[in-house]
């Protein structure tokens, strides 16, 4: 759906939206008080509070990167959300060094495909989304976070892209986003509405097709990916408290989301109690064989989109 590009242009407006650089920081971190994601990592800045992060480190120690032994120690706390990360001055350092690892960043290249863009595409095809543009607005609120909510705000408001047409839908999901972070009960997404404003100044450029150069918060995309300094944009995850990473884990997880993944692997009713168990885990590790997804156990943003 996307030319190879359009591909690194729909990543280089959301690497600018997450670290004011086209080609992004794969050793940034960043930590805001009253961020719901707490400590946030990498290209396109991956949160440990959604469990994301958690994936990310786990898939660099897999292939023993540089600094893969020095992490491994914290995947525990990693894996727990331990908000205590957020002060941890070695484990901040020890992750802005392995931003400068090859290997990490070819993992943080393949991660944020596997799980933001190709769950982003997926989406897209399936409501009827196919211009580049669009895309890349759904591609940046599977990263942003939230977008299931708006998603589905749009479509009771407006009616779904097969009946208003997909480029007046996406104009409206971007209108009612935009309002959403303006307003939203967490103060700090009221600074990143930009992201918003930005895709509005495109569409009303007919930028649909992502020509280049553009010009994406004053930052020039062209195919030599030029990267000025300037400020860098404020960055607060939208992800809501229920978007969260299931696995099998000490103390078991639980929950209504647990629920809706059980029904959603086929469990029966007696069965569907909400707990992430050894059977639960074993029914994710199955799943995810039959559907060529990643083995690991671990249901996030890609595994949810396989289930549909």
């Amino acid at each position: 759906m996307l030319t190879n590009i359009q591909k690194k242009t729909a990543q280089s407006i959301v690497n600018i939206f997450e670290t004011g650089k086209p080609l992004g920081n794969y050793g940034n971190v960043t930590v805001l008080n009253g961020d719901t994601g707490h400590l946030t990592y990498g290209r396109s800045q991956t949160t440990l509070g959604s469990g994301n992060l958690a994936l990310l480190l786990h898939a660099y120690c897999d292939v023993n990167g540089l600094f893969s032994d020095s992490l491994r120690p914290y995947l525990l706390a990693v894996d727990r959300c331990d908000t205590k990360l957020d002060n941890n001055e070695k484990v901040k350092s020890l992750l802005r060094q392995a931003g400068e690892d090859p290997v990490m960043k070819r993992t943080q290249d393949e991660f944020f495909d596997r799980i933001y863009l190709k769950p982003a595409l997926t989406t897209a095809d399936a409501i009827g989304v196919s211009r580049p543009l669009g895309i890349t607005v759904i591609y940046d609120s599977r990263i942003h976070g939230s977008f299931e909510k708006i998603k589905n705000i749009t479509n009771e408001q407006r009616g779904k892209p097969s009946i208003i047409g997909e480029e007046e839908w996406i104009k409206f999901y971007v209108s009612i986003r935009r309002e959403w972070l303006a307003t939203h009960s967490n103060t700090l997404l009221h600074k990143t509405v930009y992201r918003m404003d930005t895709f509005s100044k495109l569409i009303d450029e007919d930028k649909w097709e992502l020509p280049l150069p553009l010009i994406v918060r004053n930052v020039l995309i062209s195919e030599d990916i030029l990267e000025p300094e300037y400020d860098l944009p404020v960055v607060v995850p939208a992800d809501d408290k229920g978007e969260r990473v299931l696995f099998y884990t000490r103390p078991l997880i639980r929950g209504e989301d647990v629920k809706k993944l059980q029904r959603v692997l086929g469990f029966r009713e007696k069965k569907i109690d909400g707990i992430f168990g050894k059977n639960t885990d074993e029914a994710v590790r199955n799943f995810q064989s039959t559907h060529g997804l990643k083995v690991d156990g671990r249901v996030g943003s890609a595994t949810w989109t396989e289930l549909g």
